[in-house]
Parts: structure tokens; C-alpha cells; sequence
């Protein structure tokens, strides 16, 4: 199955990472469940994929809140973060997307922004060979807002020196396409399906 772009000639691609250019998604939801269990906190799968482009941070603040829970934000996300890691040798691209960043790299520039922290996205980067090909990385780490909020992606066309209007975002979650759409950005949605072909 091929990824399809929207009309337009776009001056800069935008990605997301988890879900978008690496399969990663049921790798983070393992290392959420080992995390969280030792909590006693039950993070429902249904609940994990509707979240996915929110920050780690925001993630636990919000499990807390929704279950009653008390869990140190910062350790458990440090926690997590280290037993996705753990994982990476098991992490694969999604084909569907590396064709487009192999048919446009060095033609135009690329940034990868990311709900995840810095350290969990150059990893995944690395272990699918795909780090040395972005110009910029925004990760949790650089912005206030996440997603749906615009502020990574505004972020990332300012870092790159394009309009946010001629920017292509990929995406594979209704908050980042909210996002992406909150930019004033054109975004293309990468299915689910593509992550089980």
C-alpha cells in the first residue's frame, strides 16, 4: 500500500516518529505496562493509542489525576523512556514512509517532532538507520504545549527556515494532525494498517 501525498510542492517534510516513521508504538506500550504495573496503574491500550503524540510527562500527570494515582512524574517517565530503550533492537521502519524520505532527502529538509524525549527518538532514529537524514529534532524537551498544540511543529519550520504554509507534516494520530492543522500546515495521515503490512 502507498502512502499518498497531497497536491502542493512543499519546500519542507515534517515528521513525527513514534508510529510514523518507526513501528514503535506497541514497543512503547510494552514499556509503559512494565512501568506502570509496578505502580498498580492500568494504562488501557485503546486509551494509549487515542494519547499517542502526547508527551510522556503529560501522559503520567493525567494517569494520576484520571486513576487517583500519586506516581512521580519525572522518575517514572525515566523509567519508562529506559525500558522502551531496552527494546530498540527489535524496532523497524514503516516502508510506506521511508520511501518518501528516501525520494526527497537532500532535495528538501526534514525535521522529526516528537512527543517523546530527545534520548527515546535519536535511539529509534538510530536503530532503523534513518538519524544522519533529519536536519532538526524537536522532542518533548523543546516546547512547552504538545500536541494537539502547534508549538513543536512551529517550531521545527522556524529551526529549517520555511513557512509554516510550505511545510508537509506526517502523521499517524488525530493529535498530530490536529496539531499539524493548528501550524496552518498540511499534514498527510499515515494508517495504522501500514504498521501491520
Amino acid at each position: 500500500m502507498k502512502l499518498k501525498l497531497p497536491a502542493g510542492s512543499f519546500r519542507a517534510y515534517l515528521f513525527d516518529c513514534d508510529g510514523t516513521i518507526a513501528d514503535s508504538m506497541p514497543l512503547h506500550y510494552i514499556a509503559w505496562k512494565k512501568a506502570l504495573e509496578e505502580w498498580n496503574c492500568v494504562y488501557e491500550e485503546e486509551l494509549f493509542y487515542s494519547w499517542g503524540g502526547k508527551p510522556v510527562t503529560n501522559i503520567i500527570a493525567d494517569l494520576n489525576e484520571m486513576k487517583g494515582l500519586n506516581m512521580p512524574v519525572d522518575a517514572l517517565a525515566i523509567r519508562k523512556e529506559a525500558l522502551y530503550l531496552e527494546q530498540l533492537p527489535q524496532l523497524k521502519a514503516i516502508p510506506e514512509v521511508v520511501e518518501h524520505i528516501e525520494a526527497q532527502h537532500g532535495r528538501i529538509p526534514f525535521a522529526v517532532v516528537s512527543g517523546s524525549r530527545r534520548e527515546s527518538v535519536v535511539g529509534s532514529l538510530t536503530a532503523v538507520g534513518l538519524l544522519d537524514k533529519f536536519d532538526t529534532i524537536v522532542a518533548a524537551e523543546d516546547y512547552k504545549r504538545g500536541k494537539p498544540a502547534p508549538d513543536g511543529f512551529l517550531l521545527a519550520a522556524e529551526r529549517l527556515g520555511v513557512a509554516p504554509e510550505d511545510c508537509l507534516v506526517f502523521e499517524d494520530t488525530a493529535l498530530g494532525i490536529d496539531a499539524a492543522t493548528a501550524a496552518g500546515m498540511t499534514s498527510v495521515l499515515v494508517p495504522f494498517i501500514l504498521h501491520r503490512s
